[in-house]
């Protein structure tokens, strides 16, 4: 069983939605016992960090999924619940993180020229690291187009990089350690592609 980690943050039923449609057992939960006996954990999120963070904290969750995660059980983070997943994030002041992967959450306009736009909305192309084996992206294809809407990315994170995409400079796209994954993208509004990946998870 996938549980979605409900904390009052983030795009809930269309992850449900998205996994039963692959045949995945999912439910949604924000209870500590539901989430200790799922195989596995899906955290998703929407908005900025600093006030997900202080949620997962006022609910407890954060030490109920580092605990989970320490038993090596497999957790994924989307959109901003894979930025809750680094040390920390510089959006609206230092904010700290899970601490489960290394690294630190920056705005994506620093790095991107002017002419671009922050936040990055759109569809764009993976590029893989094809040195990096893969459990997450085993169905993903260079170039596949995937959704991205954030105006937030992770940086020195270099070791988990599993992929990036070309948004007037290489922005991280999705990562990997062990049981941990993350993605930028939502996979859950990105067709086959995404489709692909969660697939992936759920097999990992």
């Amino acid at each position: 069983m996938i549980a979605i980690i409900d904390y009052g943050v983030g795009n809930l039923f269309s992850l449900l939605c998205s996994l039963k449609f692959i045949g995945c057992d999912a439910v949604i939960a924000g209870d500590a016992d539901t989430i200790k006996r799922s195989d596995k954990l899906l955290l998703p999120g929407v908005g900025a960090f600093g006030d997900a963070a202080a949620m997962l904290r006022t609910r407890g969750l954060d030490e109920i999924i580092k605990g989970e995660a320490e038993r090596h059980k497999p957790l994924l983070g989307v959109c901003l619940g894979m930025q809750l997943l680094f040390d920390e994030s510089l959006e609206f002041g230092e904010h700290r993180g899970l601490g489960l992967l290394n690294g630190v959450v920056a705005p994506i306009k620093t790095r991107i020229p002017g002419s671009f736009k922050a936040p990055h909305i759109g569809w764009n192309a993976l590029k893989l690291r094809k040195e990096k084996e893969s459990k997450l992206l085993k169905h993903t294809y260079e170039g596949d187009h995937v959704y991205f809407v954030h105006s937030y990315h992770a940086e020195n994170c270099e070791e988990a990089i599993t992929a990036t995409t070309e948004y007037g400079a290489e922005l991280t796209a999705a990562v990997e350690r062990g049981n941990i994954f993350g993605t930028q993208f939502h996979p859950e509004k990105s067709g086959n592609a995404g489709l692909n990946i969660l697939r992936a998870f759920a097999e990992v």
